[in-house]
């Protein structure tokens, strides 16, 4: 995956002899990657696993990759002073968490990269993700982002590990 030439917050995402285009973090993409700077990681970050919502992805997407559905409660820590900082919490939580189940349509289906994740450093950014496009792929918060079909063709071929890789 690589910035699309012109439009920095704008990425083509090349896979199985294709090439599609994907939104970037509004912050553009950047080497020191810092929680709140909006920009993706220029990175090599493989695949943990994901989320679904069940009730707008229909039934559990075909994946080779394990996914979990997102409940009412689900949540991702953010606040990098907090114990759980960059992982997945129970809502209603303490600190400041992202809600996973959002009103919109962008993680109905929401794969983990494994950024900040293992070990982690507190304030290094979290909750890097490769979800659904927002229409015209605006630009994400520091996540990669792809429209259905591209997800649901991505689906069929990755695996736990397999690495997105993020250049200039």
């Amino acid at each position: 995956m690589r910035p699309r030439p012109g439009h920095p917050r704008e990425g083509l995402i090349a896979f199985a002899g294709t090439v599609r285009r994907c939104a970037l973090g509004r912050g553009a993409t950047t080497v020191l990657k810092r929680e709140g700077d909006g920009a993706t990681p220029l990175a090599a970050m493989p695949l943990t696993g994901g989320y679904f919502r069940p009730r707008r992805a229909g039934r559990r997407p075909a994946a080779r990759l394990d996914l979990a559905p997102i409940g009412a409660d689900l949540g991702w820590c953010d606040a990098p002073s907090d114990r759980n900082y960059n992982r997945p919490v129970r809502l209603p939580y303490p600190a400041s968490a992202e809600r996973m189940r959002r009103d919109d349509h962008l993680y109905d289906v929401c794969l983990v990269l494994d950024w900040n994740l293992r070990p982690r450093r507190r304030g290094r950014g979290s909750a890097i993700f490769l979800h659904l496009a927002r229409p015209g792929f605006a630009p994400t918060e520091g996540c990669v982002a792809v429209d259905r079909p591209t997800m649901a063709r991505l689906l069929g071929l990755v695996r736990r590990g397999t690495r997105l890789v993020v250049t200039r």
